[in-house]
């Protein structure tokens, strides 16, 4: 076969326009690798020992006794840039004994509950000083404790917490005033008897959940008392098959370096049959819960960390794999009236990105005997907790 310059001058035009064709094809995926690259992956694996002392008891979940896998949470997330108009997501897969399952909350208890915890879309209208958004599903924005455990000054959970909902399925928006109030407003589907969100009444706006919440924090110019927060929060609706919650909450800083109180109130009102269900989250039963914390970091590696709850309810019970919280530590405490729980907490970081506490707890009712089969007044627990964050 003959060649000639012209046969070389498109041979080597068509070689340069599969070149440029190829540059074109990478340049493409440039896009597509940048947004890959700006996913994080975090996470942590949390898992306890507990030893309960007698045979009263507040916990269930296989916990008694008994080693346990609480929690093993992958997070993916590309948070907001500074943009007005900003996007991003986050996305929290958890399995374990602890593992929140809001979708398909009836799997949730027992050992390998595997579920979403969290995944909305984020993004930002600039309106003002901008609105950050999250739609899809995010963790309750009520309590003084939260979802991810190592994160609370305790092992073991609240009474308030078990009080909140957990995860809210809807919209809600964040807008920050000014840099000392940041208000919170949304609405979502309500999760009805713990069985997922939408269950059983889903239709109209009476079946939604409607979000408030208004956070202060302390400026600079307060002297010691500045970075203390006080939160405002309610999740409200309004048919009989709902539950109104009412939370009030504060860390406080102090003068002595490393020393910081809390306070939490929470409201409880179950909308749905009247006294006659004695599960909370599932209607039946009002409650006010009353809650002190103190928190001492005495190194970087040491910290003390005390909680002391009454409780003053009727018709309310708690139980580890009931209602919206079904990752709850305690309790096995049914019935109506008073009690209380004190809870203490010894951190000590010895290894790197580790959490390791010992964690004591005393549980009592004043409404007679309630905790399981000895039917005794007190209960007590006895935890080793050890969590790795990556």
């Amino acid at each position: 076969m003959k060649f000639n310059k012209w046969t070389l001058g498109l041979a080597a035009v068509g070689a340069v326009s599969m070149a440029s064709a190829v540059r074109a094809d990478e340049a493409k995926l440039v896009p597509l690798n940048t947004a890959v690259s700006s996913t994080v992956i975090s996470g942590y694996v949390d898992v306890a020992a507990q030893y309960n002392p007698g045979n009263a008891v507040q916990a269930d979940n296989n916990k008694v006794d008994n080693f346990s896998l609480n929690n093993v949470t992958v997070s993916l997330d590309k948070p907001l840039d500074e943009s007005p108009w900003a996007a991003g997501y986050h996305v929290d897969l958890n399995a374990g004994q602890d593992a929140i399952t809001p979708l398909n909350a009836e799997s949730s208890s027992g050992f390998g509950a595997v579920g979403v915890r969290q995944a909305y879309v984020a993004l930002r209208t600039p309106v003002g000083n901008g609105i950050d958004w999250k739609a899809g599903l995010f963790d309750g924005v009520t309590g003084y404790e939260g979802n991810t455990g190592y994160s609370n000054p305790n092992y073991t959970r609240s009474y308030g917490y078990a009080v909140n909902p957990a995860s809210e399925l809807g919209l809600i928006g964040s807008y920050k005033i000014i840099d000392a109030v940041t208000v919170q407003a949304g609405i979502a589907d309500r999760e009805y008897d713990g069985y997922g969100f939408g269950s059983g009444y889903s239709e109209g706006l009476s079946s939604k959940n409607f979000i408030g919440t208004v956070a202060l924090t302390a400026p600079d110019s307060w002297g010691w008392v500045k970075g203390s927060v006080l939160n405002l929060g309610t999740v409200q609706t309004f048919d009989n098959g709902g539950q109104n919650n009412y939370s009030a909450n504060a860390t406080i800083a102090t003068p002595v370096t490393g020393l910081k109180f809390g306070l939490a109130y929470d409201k409880v009102q179950n909308l749905e049959y009247g006294p006659g269900n004695y599960q909370i989250n599932k209607g039946g039963g009002d409650g006010n819960i009353y809650g002190v914390y103190a928190t001492y970091q005495a190194t970087e590696k040491l910290g003390f960390n005390l909680r002391g709850e009454y409780l003053d309810g009727q018709n309310l019970g708690f139980f580890s794999n009931g209602g919206n919280n079904s990752n709850t530590e305690v309790y096995n405490y049914k019935g109506s009236g008073k009690g209380e729980e004190i809870t203490a907490t010894v951190e000590y970081d010895l290894w790197a990105n580790v959490v390791s506490r010992a964690e004591f707890r005393w549980d009592h009712t004043e409404s007679g005997a309630q905790f399981n089969a000895n039917d005794t007044e007190n209960a007590y627990l006895l935890a080793l907790n050890v969590v790795y964050k990556f």
